[in-house]
């Protein structure tokens, strides 16, 4: 089965040209290479609450997108507002992804534990927010990879729950 995806980066210089945007391009070779994933979209916006969620939304209800990964503005930084953004735009949580994330970069390093990471479903999207870096990217997609075809089959109903 092949899911539609949408990649949305929040990122002040990323948005002005002035920052390589690495942590995208991580997301890509793991959704299509581990997820049978097809990128639908990708966009880069500033730290601004209104951008991502104008984006979050757009990338669910218009691109119809299974599965939307951010990047960046998960930390205790004022301007990481990406939690927030997301929390405006889902109808419901779904927790388990950023526990389970957390844990897993907690073996790594304690400093995992000032992530802020949320994950949410918006109508069949669901919406997972990744850190910044293209090491913690890896890291926190890899620890829900496996579950994601499951996750999206049942949110999309193209499999039965069991």
């Amino acid at each position: 089965m092949r899911w539609r995806v949408a990649i949305l980066t929040s990122s002040d210089r990323g948005s002005r040209g002035e920052r390589e945007d690495t942590s995208a391009q991580v997301i890509r070779e793991l959704v299509e290479e581990e997820l049978n994933g097809e990128i639908v979209e990708y966009r880069i916006v500033p730290d601004e609450t209104d951008e991502i969620m104008a984006a979050l939304i757009e990338m669910a209800d218009y691109f119809e997108a299974d599965l939307i990964l951010t990047t960046g503005g998960t930390g205790l930084s004022p301007r990481d507002v990406t939690p927030e953004a997301t929390l405006n735009v889902v109808d419901r949580e779904a927790p388990g992804f950023a526990e389970a994330m957390r844990a897993k970069s907690m073996e790594k390093t304690p400093r995992a534990m000032l992530s802020r990471a949320v994950a949410g479903i918006r109508g069949k999207t669901l919406i997972l927010n990744l850190p910044g870096s293209p090491q913690g990217v890896n890291e926190n997609l890899a620890a829900v990879i496996d579950v994601l075809p499951h996750a999206l089959g049942i949110l999309t109903g193209r499999e039965g729950e069991h």
